[in-house]
């Protein structure tokens, strides 16, 4: 399958309309419910596929964030045999309160991994805290940039976003 039968098979699953109001408080009479492509083992397995390409080099642990961003991760370990670990939105305050579980992330090269950025908030936050326990991070992968300056805000805060698609993939497909 290439990108442009990706995206078409992303589009035909996930695409909804109606009102939906984004995490970023945007309200968009389009969605891709994300998870529908990532509940899909075929799908899941042809994004991973096509998104180890985009993987940098030398990344040594993939950061999985809650909850999208998790199975996009696994299966991108499972492909690529980098290890995972999964990040909650904050550190949970019983048991081993880690924010980060899974493999070590000290002194790493860790790669954030999300499903859908918009304007990149949760994935600036995620960040900072990943630094704040050593983590060395500098990249974002994504399955769908939804172009709402997710990328700049990203790179305004250091981190260089890599997508998959974007919403001119997805708008065009659907033509």
């Amino acid at each position: 399958m290439d990108k442009a039968q990706l995206a078409q098979e992303i589009y035909n699953i996930a695409h909804l309309t109606g009102e939906f109001t984004l995490r970023s408080g945007l309200v968009s009479n389009e969605y891709f419910d994300k998870y529908l492509f990532e509940s899909n083992p075929k799908l899941l397995k042809e994004i991973a596929e096509q998104l180890a390409n985009y993987i940098p080099e030398g990344t040594e642990v993939l950061a999985g964030l809650e909850m999208g961003g998790i199975p996009i991760a696994t299966a991108l370990s499972l492909k690529t045999g980098i290890p995972v670990v999964f990040v909650r939105k904050e550190a949970k305050a019983y048991g081993t309160c880690k924010l980060a579980e899974g493999a070590d992330i000290k002194d790493k090269k860790v790669c954030i991994v999300e499903d859908v950025v918009t304007t990149g908030g949760q994935i600036k936050l995620s960040a900072e805290d990943l630094k704040q326990v050593g983590a060395n991070v500098t990249d974002v992968l994504c399955v769908i940039d939804r172009q709402q300056n997710g990328k700049e805000n990203l790179y305004e805060a250091g981190l260089s976003l890599h997508s998959l698609l974007t919403m001119e993939d997805l708008v065009t497909v659907s033509n």
